[in-house]
Parts: C-alpha cells; sequence; structure tokens
C-alpha cells in the first residue's frame, strides 16, 4: 500500500437472530470462539473486557492490536450486535473482516437482520 492509496479499513456491523438461547447466554463459549478466530487469522489480541448482565446476556469488547470485535447480546428478543473492525496499516484486511464476520454467523446459525458496511 503506497501512502496515497491507504484506505483505514472496513467496520463490519450486523445485527442478528439467534434462535439457540444458550449462544445469547454463554460469554464463555464467544471467547473460547473468539480465540479460535484471532488464531486462525493471525491477529494479536491486546485485551478483552466481558460484562454478564443478570438476564445472562453479555457484552464484549476483543481489543485488537489490529482493531477491535464487540458483541452485545439480546436473549429476550433472540438478537445480538456485532461490529468487527480492523484496519488496513499494512496490508488490506477487508476480506479477513468479511471472513471473519461470517464465521461468527455460522457459529451462531443466525439469520441476518440488518448488516452495514463502513470503508473508513
Amino acid at each position: 500500500m503506497t501512502p496515497t492509496s491507504y484506505s483505514p479499513g472496513l467496520h463490519k456491523l450486523v445485527t442478528l437472530q439467534v434462535n439457540e438461547i444458550e449462544h445469547l447466554t454463554s460469554s464463555n463459549n464467544f471467547i473460547v470462539f473468539s480465540e479460535k478466530i484471532i488464531s486462525k487469522y493471525n491477529l494479536e489480541k491486546v485485551g478483552i473486557i466481558t460484562h454478564n448482565f443478570e438476564n445472562d446476556s453479555f457484552t464484549i469488547a476483543i481489543c485488537l492490536k489490529e482493531s477491535h470485535i464487540c458483541i452485545h447480546t439480546w436473549p429476550e428478543f433472540n438478537q445480538l450486535t456485532l461490529d468487527v473492525y480492523l484496519c488496513n496499516y499494512l496490508q488490506d484486511n477487508t476480506a479477513k473482516v468479511k471472513a471473519i464476520t461470517q464465521e461468527y454467523i455460522d457459529f451462531f446459525k443466525a439469520i441476518i437482520l440488518k448488516e452495514s458496511e463502513i470503508n473508513r
């Protein structure tokens, strides 16, 4: 990438319908799966923050050297929101963002309710 062609990266946001409630209430399963994703795509985890709510929903932010993966679940509505953003500092990560998002959709066996892509 040359300095004149630099694009900061793709930010993909999805709202998903998930029928298996245990996927929306098990923050540990999400973390275990995310660790596999981080390894598979050669990402570098900087830190992770998890908050479990009284109704077993959860919010997780995974800070990556490349940017972040965040999730918020609403089991009472069978939904979650997920965002994946990787910057393009040393390489174009557009395809990675799309592949990672699809892996999460498959993991949750989800139906996409809303999908947005922001090229930053």
